[in-house]
């Protein structure tokens, strides 16, 4: 029997009721929080706070239902208890990242000690909360992971959602791994495809080197590859820009770093987005 919760959701401002509610607040994407523990008390208690909050609410009781509701569910963030029943929640953190997985994933424990600690964040874990905690920190610390990994979030919403972003002769298939040039495979690879996805699902915004290869590679592996984001910029423009030296979709904005172009010119069209509209990529 496969053990778990529903989610459920709720319109309303993201991040608590800190500070007046503007219409852009209320306008703006409700974020999904999982939570994987065996204490069903926790589970209620938790998503009592977490839909009062304004944020959308699932939750499992185990590692295995907990990873099947991640596949289906696909949350923003996840809460996770380290003593589960059968793998413990390291060993599930440590999992999830190496499927790939970036959600911010915030450690829930009765063990305060820096041992425990030191080995969640080894296993990729972004935060480390101790039992019993104050709900008022809780929920900072969520709306304080999705802030700063707001990129992330809203380009893995967009690729896990099938349609395509379209920039003149340039279509970036999202549910397909795939770009085309007038209509002809690209044939990126992998990361230049995540590169390109990345930047097309936020046409015309300007991101720096450091910023895509966090995306790229995760947190703490940027200087690692510190020259590798020009060179595959470098790769990217010669397989999908008719010349290279005069790029008209991957732009380099001088001293920052590289956008998508939002709009072309000579009559070509401009960015638009074909499937579900709130990937936001309409201009």
């Amino acid at each position: 029997k496969r053990a778990g919760r529903g989610c459920r959701s709720v319109s309303g401002r993201r991040g608590g009721a800190l500070g007046p509610r503007s219409t852009r607040d209320e306008e703006a994407a409700v974020y999904k929080v999982m939570l994987i523990d065996d204490e069903k008390s926790l589970h209620m208690a938790i998503e009592k706070l977490l839909t009062k909050s304004g944020y959308e609410y699932c939750g499992a009781t185990d590692a295995e239902s907990g990873l099947e509701m991640l596949a289906v569910e696909k949350p923003d963030l996840l809460l996770l208890d380290v003593m589960l029943p059968g793998m413990n929640g390291f060993d599930l953190c440590t999992r999830i990242r190496a499927e790939g997985r970036r959600i911010p994933i915030i450690f829930l424990s009765a063990k305060n000690d820096i041992v425990d600690k030191s080995i969640g964040f080894r296993a990729g874990g972004d935060d480390y909360v101790t039992k019993p905690f104050d709900a008022t920190e809780l929920i900072l610390r969520i709306e304080a992971h999705i802030r700063r990994h707001k990129d992330t979030i809203e380009f893995a919403r967009c690729t896990a959602r099938d349609g395509s972003v379209t920039i003149g002769d340039l279509e970036v298939r999202l549910d397909e791994y795939q770009v085309l040039v007038g209509g002809r495979p690209a044939n990126l690879t992998t990361k230049e495809f995540e590169i390109v996805a990345f930047l097309a699902t936020h046409p015309g915004k300007v991101f720096t080197r450091s910023q895509i290869q966090e995306y790229i590679w995760g947190e703490g592996e940027v200087d690692a590859h510190s020259n590798s984001i020009t060179v595959f910029v470098r790769k990217i423009r010669e397989k999908i820009e008719e010349n290279p030296s005069e790029p008209k979709y991957l732009l380099t904005v001088q001293r920052v770093g590289y956008k998508m172009a939002d709009t072309l010119e000579c009559g070509d069209f401009g960015a638009s987005f074909s499937g579900r509209t709130e990937c936001q990529i309409l201009k």
